[in-house]
């Protein structure tokens, strides 16, 4: 009985002069592969029992090409194939098991899962990811050590040209890797890999998505989406706005907008939402929050800390006018998005 896999991914990377793997990119990552392919892999002398990433010699990838194209898996034998014209370092990366990454080619292979929108946030296990990647200088000449970006520097402006390092950081733009079919990213620095965008998002200049967080689509985002938080479909975050991940100050609730929701400019939310909620602008909500219930007539009902409201529909967060108090009510008019706006053909 042929072994099923969770994830498999034939990638070309970057190395330092350690021999230290700096990145690798995934052209058509595979989750749960089929059996022929998990067999072909097999019977071309991978190993597959265990989470593993196996740097391919051209033997090593002629042999697999001939055993996928065996098994019918023309897509992987042509990428195969393509590797073999390539004189970066290749890889195979078989994820047995859904399990933390312990290298940096199981980690790039996770993040590719999701941007690719194979698995979307909070499905996959990133457990020590930060501890896995490298801070890396990513430049127009690729990643980079940093150890080594000073003789890089040198040597190209000798050359007579500029070496830009346009970030540096443990991930690299998601653009650089994977583009989503039915998005707009208005500025790609913005947009990490291992963010998750679904058909019809738009990222305006000022939006930014971290890694394992991402929109179902589609939605708008002038503020930030942090690591951990999903927004649901129809959702607006207006401008600076901000939603409170899973690495803020040690918070461990899973924040999650709902659908039809809107974040009002500057405005916060560190409570998960449930569907058409709108925080005004400016308000930020947190799960400590002392929130005044008020009922049609506007009248209090009750006082209640906002993690109590966790999931609720409906509900339109705002400011007293004139004591400032944080009020609950519910929503009358739940937003919609304009649809022209939100085009992407």
């Amino acid at each position: 009985m042929t072994q099923s896999l969770f994830a498999i991914g034939l990638g070309v990377g970057t190395k330092n002069q350690k021999g230290e793997w700096l990145d690798v990119f995934y052209p058509r990552p595979l989750l749960n592969p089929d059996a022929a392919i998990v067999a072909a892999i097999a019977e071309a002398g991978s190993k597959i029992g265990a989470n593993a990433a196996i740097e391919l010699s051209n033997n090593e990838l002629q042999t697999l090409i001939k055993t996928l194209r065996s098994a019918g898996a023309t897509e992987q034998a042509d990428i195969a194939e393509a590797l073999l014209d390539s004189t970066r370092p290749m890889v195979l990366t078989v994820l047995a098991t859904d399990e933390a990454p312990k290298s940096v080619a199981e980690a790039y292979l996770k993040l590719h899962l999701l941007s690719h929108r194979l698995v979307k946030p909070h499905g996959i296990v990133l457990a020590g990811i930060f501890g896995v990647l490298p801070n890396v200088a990513w430049t127009n000449e690729g990643a980079i050590d940093l150890s080594e970006l000073p003789q890089r520097q040198f040597r190209a402006r000798l050359r007579g040209e500029l070496l830009e390092v346009m970030s540096v950081d443990k991930f690299p733009k998601m653009t650089n890797y994977v583009v989503p079919s039915g998005v707009r990213i208005a500025h790609t620095a913005r947009v990490r890999l291992g963010a998750y965008l679904g058909e019809g998002t738009t990222i305006m200049h000022e939006g930014f998505v971290n890694f394992n967080a991402g929109t179902e689509g589609p939605g708008m985002v002038e503020g930030r989406i942090s690591a951990g938080v999903f927004v649901g479909a129809g959702s607006d975050l207006g401008g600076g706005c901000s939603t409170m991940g899973t690495l803020s100050g040690g918070n461990n609730i899973i924040i999650s907008l709902g659908k039809g929701c809107l974040i009002g400019a500057n405005a916060g939310v560190g409570i998960p939402l449930g569907d058409r909620c709108t925080i005004e602008a400016g308000l930020y909500v947190t799960a400590g929050s002392v929130a005044s219930v008020l009922d049609d007539k506007g009248q209090l009902v009750r006082k209640v800390k906002a993690r109590e409201l966790s999931g609720k529909d409906d509900l339109l967060f705002r400011r007293n006018s004139q004591n400032g108090a944080l009020e609950v009510l519910t929503n009358k008019s739940a937003i919609e998005l304009n649809a022209e706006l939100h085009a992407h053909n």
